[in-house]
């Protein structure tokens, strides 16, 4: 009798291919842009490839470019405008901002017009919208489970998973709330980098300058609703993974405390049930009143726990603290520059011609020095932060297929260069997770501390070092790290730009993990400011915003 021989399998850049050319084939051959049309500037927005392609009507162009989410929610309640329709005109614009920045990974455009036809229907038949976000398209970050789409979170390995069979919770609750899923965006590989690059489907671009990152690890989703490509789109954040596309793409994106948005059914990766640094999920938009819009939406009445066993039965609060029905001032902590990861120009400039037109506007302005006590400093708190990424066991999902580790993973960048661990990792892991647990314990301490005896009413700080920078460079995330550390809402609010004239002058770093400022290289790219409250004041957080991003334009 014959021996069987096993068939050799496949090796990693024929599952690649095979991907490829199957995302390929979902976009409609009419959607498809001409290699002429392709040759686009590094400027993508100043270019508007969308208008120049032709292949969105008048009609889709001003759908996509002159309404909030909230605007075109109102609109399609009231039947002024189609689910199809507007449905449509998001699955064109996302189709070219795929073919020319790599934002996406999976699409399912008929299964999202159809969704949109029966939602048209049912607004006809029964006279009211199925709920309160009926209609409108919402993209998501690939990590999401939708029933019939792979989840490979840039893992070459996880190509010979099958599609899920299951949605996340955060799914269900979105289709229940009307909404229509269409499109899922770019991560990087491993999803711990701040460049949103993978060997499956390629590298993000930043649609403000190509030439730069478009951030991570929600780079795609940043990419896409800045190319507007998404009006509201859904990413998730463990250091900064959804602040830091938002800062990259100048976009607006708010990190909740944990357990606020149904974080379950996602595919990670990662060990589950270890002492961790949670993640959290959460909304990037045009605007603060999107953004308050999703919350208000997903965390409804509290309902969101019928969905996810870990999210908080805490309604969503929209009644004003009094301090802000009385049109009082705010006291407004500063987060001070950590000497240990320096701000580039033009972050420092923003952050100080937003201080100033606070103090203008009537508002206390409080320093909050963080390089004289450890369990305030941004250093250290990175490098307990850090600590808890890699203090147990981890699942390598590189090695198995093959595939080499893209080039910001491979760097492995670390805040370790500003001290010693937090916790000898000669330990045992029991004694590690306590004396983890009590050193993250005084730094939240020591914050509350300062809250209290300074009266905060919030704090404004850089959301990174830097604004985007070129590939494989943006490092570690000291500036939004911290506020995962401590579980505190925080959001990015666009403000200014990066100017060559201004701040002339280049920035060395004398470590790997740090960027460098060249002025030249990152001229016109999108600079933020980040706005934090204490835990779970996520409804004041997004209030405070509003109030400081109408002060700041003022």
């Amino acid at each position: 009798m014959a021996t069987e021989v096993a068939a050799p399998s496949q090796n990693w850049q024929e599952l690649v291919a095979r991907k490829q050319s199957e995302c390929k084939q979902k976009i409609p051959s009419e959607w498809t842009l001409s290699t002429d049309l392709l040759a686009v500037p590094p400027r993508l927005l100043e270019h508007d490839l969308p208008r120049r392609s032709g292949l969105l009507s008048e009609l889709e162009l001003d759908l996509t470019e002159k309404y909030t989410a909230a605007q075109l929610l109102a609109k399609l309640a009231l039947g002024e405008a189609s689910s199809l329709a507007v449905t449509t005109a998001f699955c064109k614009r996302a189709a070219i901002a795929q073919q020319v920045t790599s934002c996406l990974t999976e699409t399912f455009f008929p299964e999202a017009l159809e969704r949109a036809k029966s939602l048209d229907a049912y607004l006809k038949r029964e006279g009211n919208p199925i709920g309160p976000l009926h209609g409108l398209p919402i993209s998501i970050k690939d990590s999401f489970n939708v029933k019939g789409v792979q989840s490979t979170i840039g893992y070459v390995e996880f190509l010979k998973h099958e599609p899920a069979t299951t949605n996340s919770a955060l799914v269900e609750l979105l289709l229940a709330l009307g909404a229509v899923l269409y499109v899922k965006s770019n991560i990087p590989q491993t999803m711990m980098t701040g460049d949103s690059d993978n060997n499956i489907f390629g590298r993000t671009l930043n649609p403000h300058n190509t030439s730069l990152t478009a951030g991570g690890s929600s780079g795609g989703e940043g990419a896409l609703v800045a190319f507007r490509g998404s009006i509201l789109g859904v990413g998730t954040d463990i250091a900064g993974s959804i602040r830091i596309p938002a800062l990259c793409c100048g976009v607006y994106g708010f990190k909740p405390t944990t357990s606020r948005v149904p974080f379950g059914g996602q595919v990670s990766g990662a060990l589950e049930g270890v002492p961790i640094v949670a993640p959290s999920a959460g909304p990037l938009g045009h605007s603060i009143s999107d953004l308050q819009l999703f919350m208000n939406a997903v965390v409804g009445d509290g309902h969101a726990w019928r969905y996810d066993q870990t999210a908080a039965a805490v309604p969503w609060n929209s009644s004003q603290p009094a301090k802000l029905k009385n049109n009082e001032s705010l006291t407004i902590g500063v987060l001070s520059e950590d000497k240990q990861f320096p701000l580039h120009p033009p972050v420092k400039r923003a952050l100080q011609n937003a201080v100033e037109k606070l103090a203008r506007a009537g508002h206390k302005i409080v320093s909050i020095e963080n390089d004289t006590d450890d369990d305030l400093s941004v250093a250290y708190a990175n490098r307990v932060g850090f600590q808890y990424f890699v203090y147990g066991p981890h699942i390598d999902h590189i090695a198995p297929s093959g595939e080499p580790p893209v080039n910001s993973v491979a760097k492995h960048a670390s805040p370790m260069f500003t001290g010693p661990w937090p916790v000898d990792m000669e330990l045992d892991t029991f004694e590690k997770i306590q004396k983890l647990h009590e050193a993250r314990s005084r730094i939240s301490d020591a914050w509350r501390q300062t809250w209290v005896k300074q009266k905060l009413d919030v704090i404004i700080a850089p959301g990174a070092q830097n604004t985007a920078v070129g590939y494989d460079t943006f490092g570690w995330p000291p500036y939004s790290l911290i506020w995962n550390v401590l579980d505190y809402p925080a959001c990015i609010i666009p403000f200014g730009k990066a100017s060559k004239e201004l701040d002339p002058t280049e920035m060395k770093t004398t470590d790997s993990v740090q960027p460098d400022y060249i002025p030249g290289e990152v001229d016109g790219a999108p600079c933020a400011i980040q706005v934090v409250t204490t835990r779970f004041q996520d409804e004041a957080c997004l209030q405070v915003a509003d109030i400081i991003d109408r002060a700041i334009r003022n």
